[in-house]
């Protein structure tokens, strides 16, 4: 009996394999959401995206940039997937949410504004909305979703970096198994360190 509360994540795909991709989308019978003005693709200053719904109605999104370098990485399955680019943590105080994890995960900030902001790491983008906007274009309240998020990290010299910040400001957390746990605000949040090139983000031409 719980209202939907919509959870956002975004996956990079080739530019050369976009419209690809969105045609797939379309002969699933996938129903891509409409603009105001009608389009369903985003054409923006650096790339392109189309959004869509699964069967629990969170928000799903294709989207691609003219800056990524392709060859890096081997594009995965039939949508020819890079990487999981973006998930969204909406917040009550976009300011507090964003310094808290700029602070802890030395992240840095794009599109800052009172009611959004990008925190952005490596191939990870934490979009941060305020609670009281609208995920765009379902018109839907951003929601914090039940989520429980692992980022992948490349050294556990950085998770004992994380730690001890954590300690400073008082957050509890655990860490077990090379995994570092903890709680902020609504979302569990983990720390693995991964197999994954730290210097993948340089190559794909990351800005």
């Amino acid at each position: 009996m719980e209202p939907i509360a919509a959870a956002h994540f975004a996956f990079e795909v080739p530019l050369s394999e976009f419209e690809n991709v969105v045609n797939l989308l379309k002969s699933k019978g996938i129903q891509l959401l409409k603009w105001s003005d009608g389009r369903y693709i985003d054409n923006f200053e650096t790339g392109k995206n189309v959004y869509f719904r699964d069967g629990d109605g969170n928000l799903l999104e294709i989207i691609t940039h003219h800056y990524v370098k392709e060859g890096i990485l081997s594009p995965a399955g039939d949508f020819k997937l890079l990487y999981l680019r973006e998930i969204g943590f909406p917040a009550d105080s976009v300011k507090e949410f964003r310094e808290f994890f700029v602070d802890i995960f030395e992240l840095r900030l794009d599109k800052v504004r009172d009611d959004f902001t990008f925190a952005i790491g490596g191939t990870s983008h934490m979009v941060i909305p305020s609670k009281k906007r609208k995920w765009i274009p379902i018109e839907m309240v951003a929601l914090p979703p039940t989520m429980n998020v692992i980022f992948g990290v490349s050294s556990t010299d950085f998770v004992s970096k994380v730690s001890k910040k954590l300690t400073e400001k008082g957050v509890p957390f655990l860490r077990r198994d090379g995994h570092l746990h903890f709680n902020f605000k609504e979302y569990n949040i983990s720390l693995k360190v991964t197999s994954f090139n730290p210097e993948i983000p340089a190559l794909l031409n990351l800005p």
